[in-house]
């Protein structure tokens, strides 16, 4: 936990208490306590974060450094805290101690700050905190100083006790996953949403502490995810359209009749329930690879299988609408190619015909295409574990590692590219805002002015890959990127691929005709698409088009289903 490896682990995983992790370094579940509790708006608010940071980092350079406290009288009170208000009990505690106020009183005083501030009332109490601090020979700028910090603590804290228990729960949260790490893995897939990370972040983490996340399989998932040897399994559950109530069907079927053979077999035995949309997308994601067909021959044999999708109601009424207005009448037929109805729980005898398309060949699926589809359909990344190993040296010029950072010297100038992971703009932070992001190697965080948020605002608000200039800020482990311009990782002029290097791909609107394609923005080719090709090779040619993809096509595809990124603050996020 000292060392900021909290991703996942109960009340200290965000930025700000993995970066204070670093630096006050617990030791013992009082100080755990203490750290659960001062990321929070009271402390804050109240001055108290840095003074015991700093009080904490000097204790553990010399043991006989001697705390300061404002009175002698808050020792025995503030004692266990450095000399700073942390807890709530504190505020009554200090009450007591500097200004003799009774027990009613310390609660009247903690009440009226909870009510909005109430000006009247507060200033009745400083009255008497004032009269009572000098009866104890406190003096006035002393006295003041105290009830400024009592008062501003009245944003939020936590009771010790709420503290403390906080703080056990996040030590065996890191308990389970240092033992167990797979168990607890699938404990966090199998419980979202939660906490202040996506899932597309915690399987990264996963893979950094030797958990891998394997895709789902029709013969090996379970409706829920499930630990596989030391990986996760994605259960079936989480593939997009096909949802918890039918992955039962699907795993009830497997345990009654045995695994899966094939693909007709896989169809004759499940529910009509199952739609093909959600067939397709389980053959994009790899569901059925263990068959060891090439996913596009299981696409192309799907719809062999299955025909087209049936008429929809919308489409019905808009059929009915033209025939009426052509003066046809009547009930005009249903639209030639479409079936009336859609898959049956019935069984079908199988005749024993040829295959003309039996031989029908397609390419391979590249890891490209793999990765656009896990964001699509499960919303996070299995195969690889971050988009950017498919981008190889094609980042923006002098674009620097976050593994670098302990290299280089604190206020170098650096450029840095991620994945953003989470956006938050707090209402204590006088209009700052954070960006967390992540490269290959770990995580970034990036602290942005006002004046460059409202420069930049467009692309922090919205865009999910990001790339920041700005100057490297180090605080012994603790590394910071004050941003000085925010921009989109996108087809920009510095990044743009020349036509010599990476031909255009021609005709690539017809890859909308799959179910995940990548798309190459119309600058990238002068030459008008030709029009779509709605034939059944629609698949093989598209397979054949995406021959050696271009990485930042690639990017423009990820952006349209882009990776999840949690936005938290003022509204929900920046604004």
């Amino acid at each position: 936990m000292c060392s900021g490896d909290t991703v996942g682990l109960f009340q200290v995983e965000s930025r700000a208490q993995i970066q204070m992790l670093r630096r006050v370094r617990p030791r013992n579940l009082a100080d755990l306590a203490v750290q659960v509790a001062i990321v929070r708006p009271g402390p804050i608010v109240g001055g108290a974060v840095n003074p015991y940071v700093r009080r904490r980092e000097k204790l553990r350079e010399d043991p006989g450094y001697v705390v300061p406290y404002d009175h002698p009288l808050l020792e025995e009170a503030l004692g266990e805290t450095l000399g700073v208000i942390i807890f709530q009990d504190q505020v009554l505690q200090v009450c007591r101690a500097l200004a003799g106020f009774s027990d009613g009183q310390a609660e009247g005083l903690r009440r009226a700050m909870s009510r909005k501030r109430s000006r009247e009332a507060l200033l009745e109490y400083w009255e008497a905190f004032r009269d009572g601090a000098a009866g104890k020979g406190v003096d006035g700028p002393t006295a003041k100083k105290v009830f400024e910090q009592v008062v501003a603590f009245s944003e939020f804290g936590f009771p010790k006790s709420h503290a403390v228990a906080f703080g056990l729960l996040a030590f065996q949260s890191a308990w389970l996953r240092d033992r167990y790490p797979t168990e607890y893995y699938v404990g966090l897939f199998n419980n979202q949403p939660m906490g202040f990370y996506s899932l597309d972040a915690i399987g990264r983490d996963a893979r950094r502490h030797g958990v891998g996340v394997r895709l789902p399989d029709l013969n090996a998932s379970e409706v829920a995810c499930t630990a596989e040897g030391d990986d996760v399994r994605i259960g079936l559950g989480m593939v997009r359209d096909l949802g918890t109530e039918v992955a039962e069907l699907v795993v009830a079927e497997r345990a009654r009749g045995g695994p899966f053979t094939s693909l007709p077999d896989f169809l004759r035995r499940t529910p009509a329930a199952l739609k093909r949309a959600a067939i397709e997308n389980l053959i994009w994601v790899g569901g059925l690879d263990s068959l060891g067909i090439e996913r596009r021959d299981l696409l192309w044999q799907t719809g062999l299988w299955l025909g087209p999708e049936a008429e929809t109601e919308t489409e019905r009424r808009r059929r009915e609408l033209a025939t009426s207005a052509a003066g046809l009448g009547g009930d005009a037929p249903p639209v030639r190619g479409r079936r009336s109805t859609d898959r049956s729980d019935r069984g079908q005898i199988e005749l024993a015909l040829d295959d003309p398309y039996a031989d029908l060949r397609f390419g391979g699926t590249h890891d490209m295409e793999k990765m656009i589809a896990e964001y699509r359909i499960l919303s996070f990344a299995a195969s690889l574990h971050h988009p950017f190993a498919l981008v190889g040296d094609h980042l923006p010029e002098r674009t620097v590692s976050s593994a670098r950072f302990p290299d280089l010297p604190n206020g170098s100038e650096v450029r840095v590219a991620g994945i953003v992971v989470a956006r938050q703009r707090p209402h204590t932070a006088k209009g700052y805002i954070f960006i967390l992001m992540e490269d290959e190697s770990g995580p970034i965080n990036a602290i942005v002015k006002p004046d460059v948020y409202q420069e930049c605002r467009v692309a922090i608000r919205l865009e999910p890959f990001l790339y920041i200039d700005g100057t490297l800020q180090k605080d012994g482990a603790t590394h910071n990127v004050i941003a000085e311009g925010v921009y989109p990782l996108r087809l920009s002029p510095e990044l743009r691929l020349s036509r010599e290097t990476v031909p255009a791909v021609e005709g690539e609107a017809d890859t909308a005709a799959a179910p995940v394609q990548l798309e190459v923005p119309e600058a990238s080719s002068p030459d008008p698409a030709p029009p779509a090709d709605r034939s059944p090779n629609r698949i093989a040619a598209a397979a054949n088009r995406l021959a050696g993809p271009d990485p930042f096509a690639y990017l423009e595809a990820l952006r349209r289903d882009p990776p999840p990124a949690m936005s938290w603050g003022r509204g929900g996020g920046c604004r």
